[in-house]
């Protein structure tokens, strides 16, 4: 029997409540019965395409509903009455409007249905029309009537191509048999043509001559191949294509030790924790496996791959074509930058790891396993970090051995150049990574935390606890020791100095950072630093005491706030030193255009590595230099005597160079030499640094690194790891950590204490004996003619392996993967076997010379040329001379690109208009108040007055080139000629001096002049709150004078306040203790300012005068080149931060009147005028 349809009734509920609430068309319709005579009225709704009917409008069950997909809907026309009733009843039978709606499918009755309203009616067609869905089922049948067109076309058109084909096919098969048969047919006439010929008639003697002549011309054709094969066997190209050859085994044997070191890996590590960490009691979860492993079972999947491809190569011998398989291998090796770049992380993980005793003792049980002979984990997992650099080697390698006709020449180039991109990145990555690791960990410790450590390009420096002495409390603390137990503790600050910004904090009870409200994010851009002079052997005791020499003060001139100053203390004088040093550095190279700091940005690191600094023959007292006791910012010791040849070959030494000794240098070179021979100096160890640099200076540069190598190298634990280079050192050797950017390496890498120094020169063993690169220059060969900067000789490749099997130590981590990856990555440079010859390593040795040489050059023509422009202002000779050895620079086609960058900046720099135009100078304020009308005393205001007074002063101040500061030539006869700006600085002093006691004593009244010498004082005081102390002595000093001192009734007028800051002012600025109050309130001023001349040209002399420039030896006495250039160092601070004062033509007008001024004679005559002598 079959079962009755189901449905969903609650379905059916809630979709009869929908249309009830939110229906299509609802309202009353009349529906016919089965009895065609009777009708119902029933209260319809339409939800979509169901049609819902319930006996009343109130019904929430429906009676019925019908499904409308597919039915239509048409009129029709009224059914006639049976019975005639009323006719009012017929009439309004008539008017009603009677539809049905049929359904497509058999065995539905139609419905049909009435309403009272034709309008209505309409509306209830046109609903029910939308919900039978016919317009899309009328579109569904003709869309499927064009598929079926189309698939008959398709169809077709298949049969007609397989026609075609089969037609081609049998063209081509008629075309082979018929070019079989021409070809049998050419060949039969080919065998029959011998045999028509006429072979009777020819003579037996001629036949013997022929074949004679045959087997002469066989004999001679074997005899000229075996020559040619004997000549190409000893020509320069066969011994290029052996070598190429042996490079490719070698390459395949590496290649398959690389892949066999993979293997080790993955199945001896990889895949067995991954089992363990399966385990009920996981040693180690699957999280930490795949962050120690990451991705190396890929990378060992595609050396595979590659590794197969080499041996296929191998087996078509002699034709090794392998840029095709490079072609392959490089989009693939882009995994490692992931590896790379989580190498850092996998280390940690793994000591994290280790912690576990578990794990430890499993990892213990695999490393044990004879197939890693003695090797540990970290040591597999160090081994894709050089595998980029070695294929960079490989290339370069084939490339010297492959001819520039040669089918995959421009192939290998493109492939060496993708693997040295790759190579950069990766380096650029591993240094991004550690130092943005490094900025996280400061910025997690402070508790605001700070936006600037997320800048990717701030290198972290150094940090240290420095304590910090409020400027404004300055003149209190000064004679409390530095052991005041509420100094420390409440100045005491976390100080950390990044390239961009120096940070400040304070620390909590709980060992978190908090950033100072106040001057905690330090921009260096922004700063300035005011370091004491450091003091020498002789007057060491007579300088002052305050805090023991151990502060230093950051001048902090913000763009859109007010400036401030930051006094810092040191605990000691090596960290001072240590810190202003770094500081300096870097606030330096942040001031250099964008170009020098990219191309410089290692000088901003650190000072001196360990190595040099260690070295005891570095700063070893000779015939012609001796060495003091005091350590410089370098802290290395300082110079105190030498000859003029060993300080030209310290500012050119290889290894590095002191920021003292460099300022020392150029600004007191004129003393003992000239400008023409330091630039000769620069101009020889550019063009000839074998020949102009000594023998010792190369010796020390290459030895340096083999001091600590046998210290630290235990024999056959470790792999070797020597480099080699393409590029050139920095200028400034890093002894951080993090690696530096691509093509710039250091001369030491800090590897792991079993590890030692990196080797320079490439010997096999410790004991091997170096030549100086200058004693065996590289021999010539018959091929090519190499050049050191052009083609440097470059390493084999790098042997994981060692012999004896022995190839680990027993250390948890041979190399640190920073160091690691340094080492490979350092211009596509690292170790090679203990094979090499010493023409190859000569030759690396002079590449490295020739870089280093040339980055030195460049660096002190920066130097020189950025911070000491006044000489080639003055010295039109001397500009041209360095214009045009840069311009020989730039013409170098050798020239690394970092160094072109360099050198076309400095020659930029130097070539540019004055730059000092953009500041004040007195002729043009001459030239200004020319046309003024002059203002008269008492129009003018002190304010006025005492801003105009400073702005002269400082413009003729920061008028005087630092060289008229040597030679004490302001005392000399031709004083004017020698020193026209210390004059002109000394005449102003004078005249303003005099226009002071002028303007007073022109008053005939008592009470004018006391009003004038109030004003007056004011202005001093005015400018001692501006700093200018050269306007204060200049008020105070005509205040003093015996005419305007003796006007007792004019004193006596002058009110006690300004008495007592006139007193002030002149205790300021005494000559007692060598101008010890002056010098105080200048060490404790914020620039700009202007000091009193006077006080530094008195310590010139007394330094002059009491040291001589050479010693008996005729050695130069660079201690006292040192004090001098201390002095001009604090004179040029003060010179080069300019005041923002607007020139007021009006006041300077007045200030320059000389017309005002009243000789000494005549002053004097006009106070005893004024005020005769008492008679006694």
């Amino acid at each position: 029997m079959q079962k009755s349809v189901r449905y969903n009734e609650g379905h059916a509920l809630y979709l009869a409540f929908l249309a009830r609430k939110e229906g299509t068309k609802r309202g009353f319709l009349s529906k016919k019965t089965a009895e065609a005579s009777r009708w119902h009225e029933k209260w319809f709704a339409l939800y979509q395409n169901v049609l819902f009917y319930f006996e009343g409008e109130q019904s929430c069950r429906p009676a019925g509903m019908y499904l409308l997909e597919g039915c239509s809907c048409e009129r029709t026309p009224a059914p006639p009455r049976a019975g005639a009733g009323p006719g009012g009843v017929r009439d309004a039978l008539d008017k009603q409007y009677y539809f049905t709606v049929l359904f497509g499918h058999e065995g539905q009755k139609p419905l049909e249905l009435r309403c009272e309203e034709e309008q209505d009616g309409k509306e209830w067609m046109e609903a029910i029309h939308q919900a039978s869905y016919a317009d899309i089922l009328i579109e569904r049948e003709v869309l499927m009537q064009k598929y079926i067109h189309l698939v008959q076309i398709v169809e077709t058109e298949k049969i007609a191509a397989n026609q075609l084909r089969h037609q081609l096919e049998d063209q081509d098969t008629e075309i082979e048999r018929l070019k079989s048969e021409i070809i049998a047919l050419n060949k039969t006439k080919e065998r029959m043509r011998p045999y028509q010929s006429n072979q009777e008639d020819e003579d037996p003697d001629i036949k013997k001559i022929k074949k004679v002549q045959s087997f002469m011309r066989g004999w001679l054709c074997r005899r000229k191949w075996k020559t040619i094969v004997q000549d190409y066997i000893c020509s320069p190209h066969a011994e290029s294509m052996r070598k190429r050859n042996q490079i490719v085994f070698t390459m395949v044997e590496a290649e398959s030790e690389y892949v066999h070191q993979l293997y080790i890996l993955v199945n001896g590590f990889l895949r067995p924790l991954r089992m363990a960490a399966s385990s009920k009691k996981p040693p180690i979860s699957h999280d930490d496996v795949s962050s120690i492993f990451l991705n190396s079972e890929t990378i060992m999947f595609l050396h595979e791959i590659f590794h197969q491809g080499l041996k296929a190569r191998i087996a078509n011998w002699p034709t090794l074509i392998l840029a095709d398989l490079f072609d392959i291998l490089l989009p693939m090796l882009n995994i490692y930058q992931e590896f790379v770049r989580n190498h850092q992380y996998s280390l940690q993980v793994l000591a994290n790891c280790k912690q576990n005793r578990d794990f430890d003792k499993l990892l213990k049980q695999y490393e044990a396993n004879p197939a890693c002979e003695g090797r540990m984990l970290e040591t597999f997992l160090t081994y894709p970090m050089f595998q980029i650099p070695r294929y960079i080697i490989t290339l370069h390698e084939l490339l010297a051995h492959t001819p520039h006709e040669h089918v995959e020449r421009k192939s290998l180039e493109f492939a060496k150049s993708k693997l040295e991109e790759l190579s950069r990145v990766m380096h650029d990555e591993v240094s991004d990574t550690e130092n943005i690791r490094k900025n996280l960990a400061i910025e997690r410790m402070i508790v605001e935390g700070c936006d600037i450590l997320l800048d990717t390009s701030q290198t972290f420096i150094r940090q240290g606890s420095l304590i910090q002495v409020p400027s404004v409390e300055r003149g209190k603390l000064s004679k409390v020791r530095l052991g005041s137990l509420s100094l420390k503790k409440e100045g005491e600050r976390q100080c950390f100095l990044f390239t961009k910004h120096f940070l400040i904090c304070t620390r909590s009870s709980g060992g978190k950072l908090h950033l100072l409200k106040t001057g905690g994010v330090l921009s260096l851009i922004d700063c300035t630093l005011i370091e004491e002079p450091d003091a020498s052997d002789d007057d060491s005791k007579g300088s002052g005491q305050v805090f023991g020499h151990l502060d230093f003060k950051i001048v902090v001139e913000p763009p859109d706030a007010a400036a401030f100053t930051v006094v810092l203390l040191a605990p000691s004088r090596q960290e001072k030193a240590a810190w202003m040093s770094d500081i300096s550095q870097c606030v330096d190279n942040i001031r250099c255009n964008g170009l020098m700091t990219i191309v410089f940005e290692e000088n901003s690191k650190v000072t001196v590595p360990h190595m040099i600094k260690s070295d005891a023959r570095l700063h070893k007292d000779d015939t012609d230099i001796c060495f003091s006791k005091t350590l410089n910012s370098c802290k290395v010791p300082q110079i105190r005597y030498a000859s003029v040849e060993r300080l030209l070959e310290r500012l050119t030494d290889l290894r590095f160079l002191s920021i003292d000794f460099l300022n020392t240098f150029l600004h007191t070179y004129r003393i003992f030499t000239t400008a023409a021979v330091v630039l000769g100096k620069l101009s020889d160890i550019y063009k000839r640094p074998f020949t102009s640099i000594p023998v010792r200076s190369l010796e020390l540069f290459f030895a340096t690194s083999q001091n600590n190598r046998g210290e630290h190298l235990m024999d056959g634990k470790s792999p070797r790891l020597c480099r080699k280079f393409s590029s050139p050192p920095p200028l400034a050797v890093s002894r951080t950590s993090s690696p530096v950017r691509a093509r710039k390496l250091s001369l030491t890498s800090p590897l792991n204490s079993k590890i030692g120094a990196l080797d320079l020169t490439t010997s096999s063993s410790p004991t091997t004996t170096t030549q100086s690169p200058a004693a065996s220059p590289p021999p010539h060969t018959g091929v090519e003619k190499l050049s050191p900067c052009r083609s440097p000789s470059t390493p084999r490749h790098l042997r994981y392996r060692q012999p004896g099997g022995q190839t680990a130590d027993n250390a948890h981590c041979s190399v640190s993967p920073a160091s690691a990856f340094a080492i490979a990555t350092a211009a596509a440079g690292h170790g090679s076997p203990p094979g090499f010859n010493n023409t190859e390593r000569t030759c690396d040795k002079e590449f490295i010379i020739r870089r280093t040489a040339t980055n030195r050059v460049l660096n002190v023509l920066r130097h020189w040329v950025s911070k000491h422009a006044q000489d080639f202002e003055l010295n039109n000779e001397l500009k041209m001379n360095v214009l045009n050895l840069l311009e020989e620079v730039l013409r170098d086609p050798d020239l690394l690109p970092q160094e072109r960058k360099a050198t076309a900046n400095i020659l930029r720099a130097l070539s540019q208009d004055d730059q000092d135009d953009i500041h004040l100078k007195l002729e043009d304020i001459i030239q200004m108040t020319d046309c003024m009308k002059a203002e008269c005393f008492e129009s003018l205001s002190a304010m006025e007055l005492a801003e105009q007074i400073t702005l002269l002063d400082h413009v003729i101040f920061r008028s005087i080139p630092y060289e008229e500061f040597l030679g004490q030539g302001w005392m000399k006869l031709d004083k004017n000629e020698r020193t026209p700006y210390i004059m002109k600085t000394s005449q102003h002093f004078n005249d303003m001096s005099n226009l002071v006691a002028s303007q007073i004593m022109n008053y005939a009244d008592v009470s004018s002049r006391a009003n004038a010498i109030e004003k007056w004082v004011a202005v001093a005081d005015i400018c001692r709150c501006l700093h200018n102390y050269n306007g204060v002595l200049e008020i105070t000093s005509a205040l003093n004078r015996s005419a305007i001192y003796r006007l007792k009734k004019t004193w006596a007028k002058v009110s006690k306040q300004t008495k007592a800051l006139m007193d002030k002012l002149q205790k300021t600025v005494s000559s007692e203790g060598r101008f010890k109050n002056l010098r105080e309130t200048l060490k404790n001023c914020n620039p700009p300012a202007v000091p009193y001349l006077g006080m530094y040209l008195t310590d010139l002399a007394f330094i002059e005068e009491g040291t001589p420039n050479f010693t008996e030896e005729g050695l130069v006495n660079f201690s006292k080149m040192r004090m001098i250039s201390h002095i001009i160092r604090e004179i040029r601070q003060f010179q080069q931060t300019s005041y923002r004062i607007d020139h007021q033509p009006k006041v300077t007008q007045y200030l320059l009147d000389k017309d005002l001024i009243i000789d000494e004679d005549t002053l004097y005559e006009l106070s005893l005028k004024i005020e005769p002598r008492l008679p006694a």
